[in-house]
């Protein structure tokens, strides 16, 4: 391990900057790709004008700033501040960091679709010890799918030198176990990150609604723990756990639009295409038979 590669670990060891395993390389399948990218830091920083205008700027800018500020009046404070001071991590379709740009920008469908904005992102699948899955409803407040439900935790690494660490995952895994505490309470000694696997990636795009929506290159990361859960109101507005049978009988109910279900659509993606084979490995405890993290699947 290189000097740098200690020093990281040992600056992370707190548990807001927390350690672990590093991400591996390999050759990718025809249909996937792997990510060559180091530690960027010198890259160029993508912003939009409205959050760092030159105090020349036009009038004109003032003015789409200012109808943006009028627009954006009725966000929820706390997910307003996470919307201009998280710096999400920007990639290509290869998972090659490109840059960095705001989450509010991020998650604009007119960016994602004019500049094709792609972010690097995490979906936490939490079982316990009874091998039932973790559900999240997502709170009110949110700006993006507010009131769905989805797994344990969804969220991105940030554009943080932690978060940044390719080799083994580990900066997603990071990350994944500080959303833990913030979103649902659970303390980092509870969520190890060398026990967090990472099974696979998926390549997505889904609009939330006319103004917001998602472009994600998703982690699926799974843990088996027992853990004690204190959620965030300001994140999650319910919890429980499932078994398969109860969650097939959710996406019944969401697909027939009964008690007002509705699922998140990377959830529904997992669900479709992986979920319940990967409960099989989960139960024999064999989840690194499962792991491919030389595929990007493409999903829509």
């Amino acid at each position: 391990m290189s000097a740098s590669a200690s020093l990281l670990r040992g600056l992370y060891a707190v548990r807001s900057e927390l350690g672990g395993r590093g991400r591996k390389r390999g050759v990718p399948t025809v249909v996937s790709f792997t990510s060559t990218a180091r530690f960027p830091f010198l890259l160029h920083r993508r912003r939009s004008p409205s959050f760092s205008r030159p105090l020349s700027s036009a009038p004109a800018d003032e003015a789409v700033a200012s109808e943006r500020d009028v627009a954006d009046a009725g966000m929820d404070a706390v997910q307003r501040r996470l919307m201009f001071e998280d710096e999400c991590i920007l990639v290509d379709e290869h998972d090659n960091v490109v840059g960095h740009d705001s989450k509010y920008n991020c998650h604009l469908m007119e960016k994602i679709e004019s500049e094709n904005l792609l972010h690097r992102a995490f979906s936490v699948f939490l079982f316990n010890s009874n091998f039932e899955l973790l559900l999240q409803q997502r709170s009110a407040t949110k700006v993006t799918f507010p009131l769905v439900w989805t797994n344990a935790c969804c969220s991105h690494p940030l554009y943080r030198e932690s978060e940044l660490i390719e080799e083994d995952f580990l900066g997603v895994r990071n990350a994944a176990q500080r959303k833990l505490f913030d979103e649902l309470g659970i303390p980092a000694e509870d969520i190890p990150v060398d026990q967090i696997v990472s099974l696979g990636r998926i390549l997505y795009k889904a609009p939330s609604d006319g103004k917001w929506g998602e472009h994600e290159l998703d982690y699926l990361l799974f843990i088996v723990r027992d853990v004690n859960l204190n959620p965030n109101p300001d994140e999650v507005a319910g919890v429980k756990y499932v078994n398969r049978d109860q969650l097939r009988e959710l996406v019944r109910k969401a697909d027939a639009g009964e008690d007002g279900i509705k699922l998140s659509p990377w959830f529904r993606l997992v669900v479709n295409n992986f979920l319940f084979k990967w409960w099989d490995h989960v139960e024999r405890g064999t989840l690194q038979e499962a792991t491919d993290m030389k595929t990007i699947h493409k999903l829509t």
